[in-house]
């Protein structure tokens, strides 16, 4: 048996612990920490965006980047960086942004929405694992995002700098940002205790490399959980203390500030583990890598901002369930321009995929058409009907993957 990190361990109970104190002090619920919804946040309250609901400069942001700062000076362990491939990272950093949007959270969030009993991060979290296995083979065949090279200590201080900057300007000049008046925005923790708060988890976070995506890719790769006990350990106290504060609620209508498009939670998490692999961490690990001298992950940190951005100016953001005048449930989800920008992402594999089970589709229809089959045929058919429900509905695709084996076993050889 392997040696359980008891550091990793701790630090995920001291965010777990932290993400369940600030939502009982005023952040949303299953919303303790969110990195790329503070991002987004924060955006709004600098004019980047005009979404009124979701406009406010986020200490949690702040205080985890100089915490994560302060600690790894003290560690000795800041080392100035950069110059590896900055205009992709920036881009890709983005659309992992815009992928998080759509299903509405980050990794970090996913964990916590679970521990609420939210099980549309269930299908999130499928979804990211999928991606992070696409973001495997990418590296696997020869994907880098090359090498970087020691810069100078104010190029890799260049994250910490801006929040610093920025913090004392919210002290001294509040006036400067946008504050919504309603929404999650207006949902916040008391400004002191969330700084406080997360200064303690950045520093941790930095101690202890906690990261989502690197215990998955670890795990898959070289076989090494360790980094996943973290997130066990968050997952576990999220839920003990949503079940005995009676705010656990299993489920996936109506949940906090979420939807059950789940076509679109899957694809969106996917576009954010895929892209994150890449990267070489998930936001909240870009985040804490910035803080310790990482400028390349700075320019992944800036390129987030700017994506949370171009979410909401676009409308590209995922809307949460809700009740219409009826009392009848409006299912939430993306808006078409939303979808384009994940399948956009994605890039070629999405579209790939979605042409393979056509051509498998349109090819069995035939051959059962001609043979005059009939089971062939009502197999076909309820494919058809299947994926039409998946693609117009959004109802998890999980139903279709069965009927695509049946297909496959369809085209073999009636001996085989």
């Amino acid at each position: 048996m392997k040696k359980i990190h008891w550091g990793v361990v701790l630090a995920g109970v001291a965010v777990g612990l932290a993400a369940l104190i600030l939502t009982a002090m005023g952040n949303p619920a299953n919303m303790g920490f969110c990195i790329a919804c503070f991002l987004r946040d924060t955006a709004g309250a600098c004019g980047l965006h005009s979404a009124a609901k979701v406009q406010y400069v986020r200490p949690e942001i702040i205080g985890l980047v100089l915490g994560a700062f302060l600690m790894s000076v003290a560690g000795k362990e800041f080392k100035a960086r950069a110059g590896s491939s900055p205009a992709l990272r920036f881009v890709i950093g983005a659309f992992v942004v815009i992928g998080a949007l759509a299903f509405l959270g980050c990794p970090l969030r996913m964990v916590l929405r679970l521990g609420g009993g939210d099980l549309n991060a269930l299908v999130g979290l499928i979804g990211f694992f999928i991606g992070i296995l696409i973001g495997i083979a990418c590296l696997k065949r020869g994907f880098t995002l090359r090498r970087s090279y020691e810069v100078s200590v104010s190029e890799g201080s260049v994250l910490p700098t801006v929040m610093a900057a920025l913090l004392i300007l919210v002290l001294t000049v509040p006036a400067l940002f946008k504050a919504s008046e309603a929404g999650p925005g207006f949902m916040h923790a008391p400004f002191w205790i969330a700084l406080i708060v997360a200064l303690v988890v950045g520093a941790l976070a930095q101690k202890s490399r906690l990261c989502m995506v690197g215990g998955l890719r670890d795990a898959v790769m070289l076989g090494d959980f360790h980094l996943l006990y973290g997130f066990a350990a968050i997952l576990v106290v999220t839920l003990v203390g949503n079940l005995a504060m009676n705010k656990f609620n299993l489920g996936f209508a109506l949940q906090p500030i979420a939807h059950s498009a789940h076509v679109w939670n899957l694809l969106g998490m996917v576009l954010v583990g895929w892209g994150s692999v890449l990267l070489g961490g998930c936001p909240l690990r870009q985040l804490i890598l910035a803080a310790q001298g990482n400028g390349d992950s700075a320019v992944t940190v800036f390129g987030m901002i700017v994506g949370a951005a171009l979410a909401h100016n676009f409308g590209l953001a995922g809307n949460p369930d809700s009740k219409n005048e009826a009392g009848q449930l409006v299912v939430g989800g993306i808006s078409t321009a939303g979808k384009v920008a994940v399948i956009v992402g994605l890039v070629d594999q999405g579209a790939l995929a979605l042409l393979a089970f056509l051509a498998l589709l349109a090819l069995a229809l035939w051959r059962a058409y001609r043979h005059a089959e009939s089971d062939r045929c009502a197999v076909a058919g309820a494919a058809l009907l299947c994926y039409a429900v998946t693609a117009f509905f959004s109802v998890a695709c999980c139903i279709t993957g069965v009927y695509l084996w049946l297909l496959l076993a369809m085209l073999a050889p009636k001996e085989k």
